[in-house]
């Protein structure tokens, strides 16, 4: 997450002008045409339909757009959602994905960071410098502002466009015919001749780009969706049959990607920053995987525009990451070769094992949400890297930042918490070809996080102003209690306040997230408990909303004759296996004690390694890898480390 500060008074709010800075950037920009009216020549208005199908037929009808095409645009933008009138992490809003700037900013009194950590995350070469606040644009550019088009083209409010789901549709609907109209081409029923108007609808100045995004609406038109939107409306685009239509996408040869999804390469600089070799930014240079494994690819969101991002990456000063997404329409830029180290996940550790990819948005500010194209493009990359690496694809090995834990006592507090709540893990995973389900009986002593994210919606306050509701919306994060009741007090994350969590959005410390494993400390009635952070945390788990579901794993518990074991943020090497040169790394434990008759799932076994990476010159680099092994296992929200020795090793295979 690039604007995470080091100093502690950067932590909850940028000013309002940083906000602004922030947001606007984001959207490609819409060719301007000419006004647009229906085709039998009424005065333009909102469709009259009793459903959300209906609503897509009658704009369709309206405007001359074929409705498989208005569905297919809508599906990559949204998944037909409404997300309540919020507005995304780039200003748009509802279905369509109208984007309305000065309207989103007005909704977003709070932008708010999420960390004050050290994003390098090693004690040997800390990192200290500061992001710059981006400066604020002069005006908003007409790409963030589509829902003012739509308004003039349909003769409704933008107001309107923005909370009505059959105006907003009938708003893209005329952006898709004016876009038709500006290219010279006659409405026409067959799907193929409307590539040039998709491309244009994503609104970018890149024709790759535009291209890759009218591609992914293509594949959509031929494979089909169904689903229920997040209010309770079912949708359905029948698998339609359309001719090849434009030029396939293809990455750069200098990125590491899917040859078709269209990636670029803007590479981040490896610089020497001063006459000190140990002033250099913003990556390490490496050999991976000849020296190191890559076990982990982090899931980031930015806290800022594409812009702002790209320019933060390329600031040799700053922090280097290897991919960013776009959410406009899910363009990927990669900026760290991955057999490099990038400075991205606030632990020395897992940096050295692990692809960051951020992804433009924000965890929480106002309540937006991630696009559809961001989602698919993300999941695509990922199962490209999972494939080069051999990753696992599961939530032990594709971690949220929100999962990566702090490598010593003292930075546990400062560490990040993007994705957020909001990340659809679910969704997701089924988009990496890995959809999460239940693997074992009922009588299993381990299951896996797995609420329905859009019914499950945690009262959460904070996205706009400290203490206030946040806009209801899907979650894929279960809150823990300390007892089986709605009103029993959160449990507390001694590594971050020795206080009970709260439900600002955020806190983290008393959530579990879907896709993490945890071992069932017990059940009654409606409530289920795990072992997390040491305690038993409750959940609530009714069996018509389960908000789990059995699985086979491994956990661990402490060794037969301890009362309880260190808990550990990294998974250093013991002190005899440093060679000369190189200083013995203290293997520090966190605040937390893992106590006898507590289990908690295993993650992964493997050797303590260290690299020792503190000066430009990589011929001096040094990994370290030594005869104590590691158990990664799901402690808390946060995956943590146990020695191997620590512990006995339990399989729980139940298949009841």
């Amino acid at each position: 997450m690039p604007l995470a500060r080091p100093a502690r008074r950067h932590r909850r709010a940028l000013t309002a002008a940083a906000a602004a800075a922030a947001l606007l950037p984001a959207v490609g920009v819409l060719p301007q045409a000419h006004a647009a009216q229906a085709p039998d020549g009424g005065s333009p208005a909102a469709p009259a339909a009793a459903d959300r199908q209906g609503a897509y037929r009658a704009a369709a009808e309206r405007y001359g757009v074929p409705e498989e095409v208005l569905l297919a645009v809508s599906y990559l933008e949204s998944r037909w959602d409404t997300h309540a009138g919020l507005p995304s992490t780039d200003a748009g809003y509802g279905p369509m994905h109208l984007t309305d700037a000065p309207a989103a900013l007005a909704s977003l009194p709070r932008q708010a960071g999420d960390g004050a950590g050290d994003p390098r995350g090693d004690d040997a070469r800390p990192f200290t410098a500061a992001a710059p606040v981006p400066a604020v644009p002069a005006a908003v550019p007409a790409r963030l502002r589509t829902a003012e088009r739509a308004a003039a083209l349909t003769g409704l409010p933008a107001q309107t466009l923005r909370t009505d789901p059959a105006a907003n549709i009938a708003g893209g609907a005329a952006l898709l015919a004016d876009l038709q109209r500006g290219l010279h081409r006659a409405p026409s029923a067959d799907p193929a001749d409307w590539y040039g108007a998709v491309a244009g609808y994503a609104g970018d100045d890149d024709p790759a780009a535009a291209g890759r995004f009218a591609d992914d609406v293509y594949d959509v038109l031929r494979s089909g969706a169904a689903r229920t939107t997040d209010d309770g409306q079912p949708v359905a685009l029948a698998a339609t049959r359309v001719r090849a239509v434009g030029t396939p996408a293809h990455s750069d040869p200098r990125t590491e990607c899917p040859h078709d999804l269209g990636c670029a390469w803007l590479p981040a600089p490896y610089q020497q920053l001063s006459d000190n070799p140990t002033d250099y930014g913003n990556h390490d240079v490496a050999d991976r995987p000849a020296t190191e494994h890559v076990d982990y690819i982090v899931v980031h969101d930015t806290e800022a525009s594409w812009d702002t991002t790209l320019k933060l990456v390329q600031d040799p000063s700053y922090l280097g990451w290897h991919y960013s997404v776009r959410s406009a329409d899910g363009q990927v830029d990669q900026h760290i070769a991955t057999k490099d180290i990038g400075w991205h996940a606030g632990n020395w550790d897992v940096n050295a094992r692990s692809v960051g990819i951020e992804h433009e948005g924000f965890l929480a500010a106002g309540g937006t949400w991630y696009t559809e194209a961001m989602y698919r493009s993300s999941a695509r990359l990922v199962r490209y890297l999972a494939h080069r690496y051999d990753i696992p694809l599961d939530r032990q090995h594709v971690l949220g930042h929100d999962n990566v834990p702090g490598p010593t006592a003292a930075t546990t507090a400062g560490m990040h918490l993007d994705p957020g709540p909001y990340w659809d893990w679910a969704h997701y995973f089924a988009l990496l070809g890995r959809p999460l389900h239940p693997t074992a009986g009922p009588r299993s002593g381990l299951v896996e996080i797995l609420p329905d994210y859009a019914a499950n919606r945690p009262a959460y306050t904070g996205c706009t102003a400290p203490g206030e509701p946040c806009p209801p919306q899907g979650s894929s994060a279960v809150t823990l209690h300390t007892a089986p009741a709605d009103d029993a007090p959160l449990v507390t994350d001694i590594g971050r306040s020795a206080n009970p969590a709260t439900d600002d959005v955020y806190d983290m410390g008393a959530r579990a997230s879907t896709g993490q494993r945890y071992a069932v400390a017990g059940r009654q009635g409606d409530w289920t408990a795990v072992w997390y952070l040491g305690q038993r945390a409750w959940f609530h788990d009714p069996a018509d909303r389960p908000a789990e579901v059995p699985v086979r794993g491994d956990v661990v518990t402490p060794r037969a004759g301890l009362a309880d074991i260190p808990v550990y943020g990294r998974a250093y090497p013991e002190a005899g296996a440093y060679p000369a040169g190189v200083p013995v790394q203290p293997v520090s434990p966190l605040k937390y004690r893992l106590p006898a008759g507590q289990s908690y799932a295993v993650g992964g076994s493997f050797p303590g390694q260290y690299t020792w990476s503190t000066t430009f010159d990589p011929s001096t680099h040094r990994v370290v890898t030594g005869t104590t092994r590691y158990y990664q296992i799901q402690f808390g929200h946060r995956i943590a480390f146990v020695k191997a020795d620590d512990v006995d090793l339990v399989r729980l295979r139940d298949a009841g």
